[in-house]
């Protein structure tokens, strides 16, 4: 039985009791991340939205095997936000459409949504009228049953078999009437019950998980009261992709209790925002570093170099051959870059190293 044929579909239940130290975990969250926030710099703010928006857009279409490019991605959204100083790339009209829905749901959030604003963001999945090679429905609703698949033909496993679509349009207006309602309860429970109660209706020929992570988006705008995207749900979602679809399953094969899910999405989300949390605690980090060293000369090539170790995208060891490798220098003059670093008080030998092994730090 699934969870739309029970009679008193779509009347949702949780147990608050068990939703409630993972809201407030999650509310203290949001709270902390958005105080931390302010303490960033106007281009370092826009490093990061730029950076959260990317990753919610490139991840919420990986997750369902689209893969887009980052760097048209990221300047397809610098371009529409207006952001100053940001490689500009020639974009694919495709990435620009995904890119338009994304910024259309988050940067409206308040924005009623409309039967026609959804088959706007609907039309810009699928500019072409393709999925794939297939030809698919595009900018209404679907006319005929849906299935979701796995499995090589043949040995196909059905996990889910949506509505009949001849409810599509009935349901779909509860939907909406509800998501434009002045809603009682947590905005974040609310986040969670659109995201599911729309991927359970499952309206579309096809895009139906990006566009529920899309207007999760939009309820966690509203959730915040920004449009300022500073933790992507999609990247995190992502990360533990097999447990989302296996969780979703048992959803919408259980009851209308769904506080397995909530508590799945909260957990989710508080990952989200603690890993954005500790990203804002390294900016700020290496702003202060940088600051604290800012009257000390530099060449280009240690200027390059604390640059990259102070990146957070810094793997590995730091040594001699490393610096020549990137700085694009003799070993020698490498040496000389770190030993003057080092006399700066910027760098320092790591404890275990010695000899030919020798590794260095920042200080």
């Amino acid at each position: 039985m699934y969870i739309y044929e029970h009679e008193s579909w779509p009347h949702f239940s949780y147990d608050s009791q068990k939703l409630s130290v993972l809201l407030e975990q999650c509310h203290v969250a949001q709270g902390r991340l958005l105080s931390k926030m302010e303490l960033l710099g106007l281009s370092q703010k826009e490093d990061k939205i730029l950076l959260t928006i990317s990753n919610d857009v490139i991840k919420s279409s990986e997750i369902e095997g689209f893969l887009l490019n980052k760097e048209q991605v990221r300047s397809s959204i610098a371009l529409r936000l207006g952001l100053q100083n940001q490689k500009s790339v020639n974009t694919d009209r495709n990435v620009d459409a995904v890119v338009e829905m994304m910024l259309n749901a988050t940067q409206h959030y308040e924005e009623p949504l409309t039967e026609e604003r959804l088959f706007g963001w609907h039309a810009c999945l699928f500019p072409t009228g393709y999925s794939g090679m297939n030809k698919i429905e595009v900018a209404q609703y679907r006319t005929s049953p849906m299935q979701v698949v796995s499995g090589a033909l043949g040995h196909e496993t059905v996990h889910y078999e949506a509505l009949a679509a001849e409810k599509v349009p009935a349901e779909m207006k509860a939907f909406l009437d509800w998501l434009n309602s002045e809603k009682q309860g947590d905005s974040l429970v609310n986040a969670a019950i659109a995201h599911l109660w729309f991927v359970t209706i499952h309206p579309f020929d096809d895009g139906n998980g990006r566009i529920a992570r899309t207007i999760g988006d939009m309820m966690l705008c509203r959730s915040d009261r920004t449009n300022l995207r500073f933790y992507s749900m999609s990247n995190q979602i992502s990360l533990d992709k097999k447990n989302y679809y296996d969780i979703l399953e048992k959803t919408q094969h259980g009851s209308l209790d769904i506080t397995e899910w909530l508590e799945w999405f909260l957990r989710c989300l508080q990952k989200a925002l603690d890993e954005s949390y500790a990203e804002t605690e390294a900016v700020l980090k290496k702003y202060s570093f940088l600051q604290e060293i800012s009257h000390i000369q530099l060449n280009s090539r240690q200027s390059l170099m604390l640059e990259k170790l102070t990146s957070g995208e810094w793997f590995g060891v730091l040594n001699s051959s490393k610096w020549a490798k990137i700085a694009k220098c003799s070993t020698d003059t490498a040496l000389r870059d770190i030993s003057d670093l080092m006399q700066k008080g910027i760098l320092e030998k790591e404890p275990t190293a010695g000899g030919r092994s020798t590794n260095y730090r920042l200080k």
